[in-house]
């Protein structure tokens, strides 16, 4: 750029020093929504029996990424991961115990590096796996984590225990208190785990706090003349199974679909495969309860529900806002979690059900080279760290060069795209890491005691393993090599 000889070199020093915020300002914002917990039970998954609106409302103006998947079936691993771009391999996050900051100092993650680029960032509910290792201001300008209110089944019992005892904040009381709590109902059993209708309205909720947040920062246009990322993390559903009582009501236990169980497909599984979560549960494995899994499966759904009517709050509040036509919108969850399936409940597992997720992505048409064909879809492979490359490329922000994912605008230009030719999801058992991948067709899990091999064509709920056959022989041989290219990458960047 060019002044006039005449002009006054203080004001052309305050041209150029305002030229950059101007130029950032010209981004598009973000819109990150990470649910905790959430399989592939939603209509834009290609599951019936549940209803999702707001899912539907995104997917309508977006791309829906019908093969996603998780890099680790566990809320800690998998979100380090994404969030920072790096296989768990790299990021060394392989429990929700660990902090990156001390296994891997320095390594910077996507909320940061889009503030040190000018965002204006904020964050509500579980983004991060804890308060804990969350990066705090050196990531976000704002954030915020809500709890529910008290359910009015707990206000009378406690008031008498209170009477009894004294407060439950202090001392032995709190104690007792904590040990007691579990006792008054279903829903009061936190990761035991709890489920039921919570008495609560949506905003007495947690995430229908974290919705309101969002609408508020958006109304109050909190982030002034920035372009903001604003990260909304939603904890349902994540045990305890607790919804408003009006999402209950939507699915009767009766009509339920469930997928049966079976002990043959154990026969021929390394049983290292297996978690005994099933046990928090109540359940014994190779006894199919079914009234209990309905219980369970109903409450899972009732959340589901819930969260997607505060996604739609806040999708509405985007459009209210005036943003809805410069703000790209992901919606995604950390993993996915057995419902029974195979005598499995919960994630930590290597099946389809555990590290598959929803994944849609909607660039609006300013973003002329990458804006999202209204309603597509994509069959290809993509994994949960190609996210932060992707907004990265899209916002025009410099990665970190040690990133491990790709960026998925090719996809969203061309639905067509073929995207990965392998996904890469790995678990732990105690010292020894379980390794799966998946192709096209197939998926292959390499444990310490065993092989998998399902053909996700022919078996999409991976009935029968065929690492024992001699016809797929060739196709073993092919996913072992597979393995061992895509590993190699996967520790390619640790420090």
């Amino acid at each position: 750029m060019t002044f006039p000889a005449r002009m006054d070199w203080a004001l052309a020093l305050l041209c150029l020093a305002l030229m950059p915020s101007v130029a950032v300002a010209k981004r598009p914002n973000v819109l990150f929504i990470v649910c905790d917990d959430l399989n592939t039970h939603v209509s834009t998954s290609g599951y019936p029996h549940i209803r999702t609106p707001a899912f539907d409302e995104l997917a309508d103006a977006g791309m829906t990424f019908r093969r996603a998947y998780c890099q680790y079936p566990v809320c800690g691993p998998s979100r380090a991961s994404f969030l920072h771009g790096l296989y768990p391999q790299s990021t060394e996050i392989l429990d929700n115990k660990s902090d990156i900051r001390d296994v891997r100092p320095g390594t910077v993650s996507m909320p940061q590096r889009f503030k040190e680029s000018g965002y204006w960032t904020a964050a509500v509910g579980k983004v991060f796996h804890n308060e804990r290792i969350d990066p705090g201001d050196v990531a976000w300008n704002q954030v915020l984590r809500f709890e529910n209110d008290e359910m009015p089944m707990v206000t009378p019992i406690r008031e008498k225990f209170e009477a009894e005892h004294g407060p439950i904040t202090e001392g032995r009381s709190r104690r007792r208190w904590r040990e007691f709590y579990p006792t008054i109902a279903p829903q009061t059993r936190g990761q035991q785990p709890g489920y039921g209708p919570s008495g609560l309205q949506d905003k007495q909720h947690k995430d229908g706090k974290n919705a309101l947040k969002i609408c508020e920062w958006l109304e109050n246009k909190a982030h002034g003349q920035k372009p903001f990322f604003l990260a909304c993390g939603i904890h349902k559903p994540h045990v305890p199974f607790l919804a408003p009582d009006k999402y209950f009501a939507i699915y009767p236990k009766a009509d339920l679909k469930l997928t049966p169980a079976s002990l043959e497909f154990w026969r021929t599984v390394p049983k290292i495969a297996q978690t005994k979560r099933y046990e928090g549960f109540g359940f014994e494995f190779g006894v199919e309860n079914e009234e209990l899994r309905r219980e369970y499966m109903q409450a899972y759904h009732a959340c589901i529900s819930f969260i997607d009517a505060q996604i739609g709050v806040v999708l509405e509040a985007l459009k209210r806002s005036g943003h809805w036509d410069d703000t790209i919108i992901v919606l995604t969850s950390d993993h996915g979690y057995l419902l029974g399936e195979k005598f499995m409940w919960g994630k930590v597992m290597l099946f389809e059900t555990c590290d598959r997720v929803p994944l849609i992505i909607r660039v609006p048409a300013s973003i002329s080279n990458a804006a999202t064909t209204p309603g597509s879809s994509s069959e290809g492979l993509v994994e949960l760290l190609d996210l932060f490359p992707t907004l990265a490329e899209l916002c025009d922000v410099t990665p970190p060069a040690e990133l491990q994912g790709r960026s998925l605008t090719t996809m969203l230009r061309e639905p067509s795209s073929r995207g990965k030719e392998i996904a890469y999801t790995v678990v732990t058992r105690g010292r020894e890491l379980g390794k799966a991948i998946r192709t096209q067709r197939y998926r292959y899990a390499l444990w310490p005691t065993g092989e998998e091999l399902y053909d996700l064509a022919a078996d999409p709920r991976e009935e029968t393993n065929l690492a024992g056959s001699a016809n797929h022989s060739k196709t073993l041989e092919a996913m072992r090599m597979n393995l061992t290219i895509v590993e190699s990458r996967a520790v390619s960047k640790r420090r």
